[in-house]
């Protein structure tokens, strides 16, 4: 019996999820900071055999059955666990950390506001024409995916701000009961904190995409419309009959989920379960280096996806921006082709305030469209603001 396996030194943070992904991306950029030559699959052989045809046999079963394809099915995936031909070549996790911890940091500084360290993105400036634009991003992500859109609109004027969630991304991921629990009130406070240290004067513009702390970008909206102007919904659970991913749903599951928050590359893999591309490795990089760097980011998405009433929070969200509640334009700019979030979504959304929201479409766009088709995204909210 012949069986085919990859080893690598950081192999244990490579853990596999339900995920599937499909066609490479439209996007590429530089070159990728890890090496694919002198890639060699070990095989092992059960049995010592020498005939030539018994040989042949072997490495055709080797090719067929591979035990760790849950990890190596994508381009993105496979590059953070190969194994070269010398090993010492690529050296340890730490070393690897050392080649990508300055990435992702785009437009970005650290800005202490109370007890936390938040990172936040910010392009253009306060005397921008346009006016102030906040993004929030999802779970289990960051801002990092905002970061063409916001080069762009600052170009056009606007003052632009996208913050990592607490927990997330470059943020303070506080142990849970040490100061912040990842419930929903706590991460509205500290938004509220934030803001005030940045100096984000009302009204302005917000954006909001994704999951869990995306949803919450929401209701923290339906808790302070007086400080929005105008607000573009990228794809989010709107209804009640939007499905939760398999990923919050292992998440909620005792030790399984302890087990599935320590994946390394838990985000990127979510990403591309939403999209029709397959990441490119440097931006992979970037969503990866925080659940690669420590457990924070893990246990704090463990912890947030355990505190979180998912159905609750879609039916807030139904009922806060009906018509007869919400009288502000919103825009739905949706990714068309989202694996979570079907059109139907924000179609069914729409029949709740016909008369303020206005549905734009992204054709070829995914779960998160502001990574897949950035210059859609940014064409939809400058026409939205202006």
């Amino acid at each position: 019996m012949v069986f085919s396996s990859v080893i690598s030194p950081t192999l244990n943070l490579a853990v596999s999820s339900s995920y599937s992904s499909s066609s490479s991306s439209l996007f590429s950029s530089s070159k990728y900071c890890y090496s694919y030559r002198r890639r060699r699959t070990v095989r092992v052989r059960g049995s010592s055999s020498s005939s030539s045809s018994s040989n042949e046999k072997d490495n055709e079963d080797s090719d067929s059955f591979n035990p760790f394809g849950f990890v190596t099915d994508n381009p993105s995936s496979r590059s953070s666990i190969q194994l070269p031909e010398n090993p010492a070549e690529d050296g340890n996790v730490g070393q690897m950390l050392y080649r990508i911890e300055d990435k992702g940091m785009d437009f970005g500084s650290y800005v202490k506001s109370g007890e936390l360290i938040w990172f936040v993105r910010e392009t253009g400036s306060a005397d921008s024409r346009r006016g102030t634009i906040l993004f929030l991003h999802g779970a289990p992500t960051q801002s990092f995916s905002y970061r063409v859109v916001m080069s762009q609109l600052a170009d056009a004027g606007f003052h632009c701000f996208a913050p990592d969630w607490i927990g997330f991304g470059f943020s303070d991921k506080p142990q849970p009961g040490y100061g912040f629990d990842y419930t929903e009130k706590e991460f509205h406070d500290a938004l509220d904190n934030l803001l005030e240290v940045l100096g984000v004067k009302s009204p302005f513009f917000l954006v909001v995409q994704g999951f869990l702390v995306g949803s919450y970008g929401l209701t923290w909206a339906l808790k302070n419309s007086s400080k929005i102007s105008k607000l573009a919904i990228l794809n989010s659970p709107l209804t009640l009959s939007s499905a939760i991913p398999g990923l919050f749903q292992q998440l909620r599951i005792p030790l399984f989920g302890e087990f599935t928050c320590q994946n390394a590359i838990i985000a990127e893999r979510f990403i591309e379960a939403g999209s029709p591309y397959v990441l490119k490795n440097e931006k992979a990089d970037v969503y990866r280096l925080p659940y690669l760097s420590s457990s924070g980011p893990g246990f704090a998405l463990l912890e947030a996806a355990r505190k979180a009433n998912f159905k609750g929070t879609f039916s807030e969200i139904v009922e806060g921006f009906a018509s007869e509640r919400w009288d502000k334009p919103i825009l739905l700019a949706w990714g068309l082709s989202d694996k979570y979030l079907p059109q139907s979504v924000a179609e069914e959304f729409k029949k709740g305030n016909q008369t303020n929201i206005k549905f734009q479409p992204i054709e070829g766009a995914g779960h998160m469209p502001q990574e897949d088709w950035p210059e859609k995204v940014v064409d939809a909210l400058r026409m939205f603001f202006f």
